[in-house]
């Protein structure tokens, strides 16, 4: 028993370090929405670690397999799950134009004309999502559902996910929005157990968020949003 209790306590030690090391690096990464390539290292490069890092931890140095990219669940997606993505992209498409028109934010995006220019933007959000999705449901939640309750496990990743997105570039009401769409993505993995599918979900919005940006900047040139 007492052999047990000391392993229990050294891999909570042990998952408290790499999430704290893991939100530590993210914390002193310059988080801005600039499309430079010198500032694409600097942040991806640190948001690139806090993924590899833990899941090579995990599967070669600890071998407990924590960490994984379980992208597949062995079935097809339901009729409701691919309604879902839709609806969505629905809400994408009817939220973020107000959103962006009340306040202004989308000046924290730099959007210029040009294909090459464009195609780094929608490539960026793209992108990000996907780090999104890999960082804080599939690292964060994860790690913090080996010694918390699922509900509390995901409140918390939560938190984390709406703290970055406000430091990135969504502010004013942000919150009210991205808070519940964290809290959502983390629960349809634990119910899916299907990276692909959340990752789906997040870069459809993505690509519409691409688009509203876009918009906002030359709305005569994309006039399919009421803002």
């Amino acid at each position: 028993m007492g052999i047990e209790r000391q392993n229990t306590r050294r891999t909570r030690l042990r998952n408290v370090v790499v999430l704290l090391g893991t939100l530590l690096i993210v914390a002193i990464t310059p988080i801005n929405t600039s499309l430079s390539f010198r500032h694409v290292l600097e942040m991806g490069i640190p948001l690139a670690l806090v993924i590899f890092v833990p899941y090579v931890l995990s599967r070669y140095v600890f071998k407990d397999h924590v960490i994984t990219f379980h992208f597949l669940n062995g079935r097809r997606w339901y009729r409701t799950e691919i309604l879902y993505i839709l609806a969505t992209a629905a809400v994408g498409y009817l939220l973020l134009p107000f959103y962006f028109a009340s306040t202004g934010t989308y000046h924290n995006w730099t959007v210029l004309p040009g294909a090459i220019n464009l195609f780094r933007l929608f490539i960026g959000t793209q992108a990000l999502g996907l780090w999104d999705e890999l960082f804080f449901v599939n690292t964060v939640l994860t790690l913090l559902r080996q010694h918390l309750r699922f509900i509390w496990a995901n409140l918390i990743q939560a938190v984390f996910w709406t703290v970055f997105l406000f430091a990135l570039g969504f502010r004013s009401w942000a919150p009210l929005f991205i808070y519940p769409l964290a809290l959502l993505q983390g629960y349809i993995f634990m119910r899916t157990k299907s990276l692909l599918y959340i990752i789906t979900i997040h870069l459809t919005l993505d690509a519409v968020l691409f688009l509203v940006l876009f918009h906002a900047y030359y709305p005569a040139w994309l006039p399919i949003f009421v803002t």
